[in-house]
């Protein structure tokens, strides 16, 4: 896409009802009625050519609407997972779009763009000062891609927050135009422990997203507006562990996700090209414990 017709998306997309379209797309999601959930799988299908012999359940037919069918489980060793300690796995099938050093509070985005920690994380400075000059990878999720996100290392949770915003796309041409797109989409920021130490798993919300789920929250449906909620977290804290690899969540529809960690706490990370693709349990990089 070249740059006119890029910045002319991002114009029409701040005129289209975003939260509208969304809810409709939902709607049309979980459609039950057979015939035309099945037009729906099959016209995808068709389109982005799915790799069908990945796919757990027989298609279309075990999916009850095309929703059920995005968020497919896949076949036990589609996406084997490094299991050495040290290794920090991708959490999702996807692109990245931009990894490396978090500098004087700012991270990357694209050429010439960059946002702000603290406004990412909308929560207070102690967090982000956690994070100052340390790591970050971003990675977009197409359409197309595997649309359950799995946990990039082990840990347990420590939070987790609802940032409610707008519902712009994240795609290449949306990243490379819109300033602080990241901090004005909605999200949901999870803090982790890890043996390095804190880390942040955000889910970034996009147009077309109908909601995001994770093990412990649910369902959220996004909202354009409000403060941010803190999600209260089980009593019993063995129901907050997590194994590398475990499924942490999904979109329902593409999106980002966004990795943080300390200073010294990974390596590698800006070794990731932006526009490199990545599967679940592919090594993105190593925690340093």
């Amino acid at each position: 896409m070249s740059s006119l017709p890029a910045k002319l998306f991002v114009l029409l997309q701040r005129a289209l009802p975003k939260n509208l379209l969304t809810l409709m797309v939902y709607k049309i999601a979980r459609i039950r009625v057979v015939r035309v959930k099945n037009f729906l799988i099959r016209s995808f299908i068709k389109a982005y050519d799915v790799n069908l012999e990945e796919i757990k359940q027989s298609v279309p037919e075990d999916f009850d609407s095309f929703n059920a069918f995005f968020i497919r489980e896949l076949t036990l060793g589609a996406r084997p997972v490094d299991n050495a300690r040290d290794t920090i796995c991708s959490p999702v099938d996807g692109t990245v779009s931009a990894a490396g050093m978090i500098k004087n509070e700012r991270i990357f985005q694209a050429k010439g763009i960059d946002y702000s920690l603290t406004e990412l994380l909308a929560t207070d400075t102690q967090d982000a000062a956690t994070y100052a000059e340390g790591s970050f990878a971003t990675i977009y999720l197409a359409p197309f891609n595997y649309h359950r996100v799995h946990a990039p290392v082990s840990g347990r949770i420590a939070k987790i927050s609802y940032v409610p915003g707008y519902l712009y796309s994240v795609n290449e041409a949306t990243v490379s135009q819109l300033p602080g797109l990241f901090v004005k989409n909605e999200r949901l920021v999870c803090h982790l422990h890890t043996d390095a130490g804190p880390a942040v798993l955000i889910f970034v919300g996009a147009m077309n997203v109908g909601s995001i789920s994770t093990q412990w929250t649910g369902e959220i449906r996004p909202r354009k507006n409000g403060v941010v909620e803190q999600f209260a977290l089980q009593q019993d804290k063995s129901a907050l562990v997590f194994e590398k690899g475990d499924l942490f969540g999904w979109f329902n529809m593409g999106s980002t996700v966004i990795m943080l960690f300390p200073p010294g706490a990974a390596t590698n990370l800006d070794d990731l090209g932006a526009g490199r693709t990545v599967k679940v349990g592919e090594v993105l990089g190593r925690v340093v414990t």
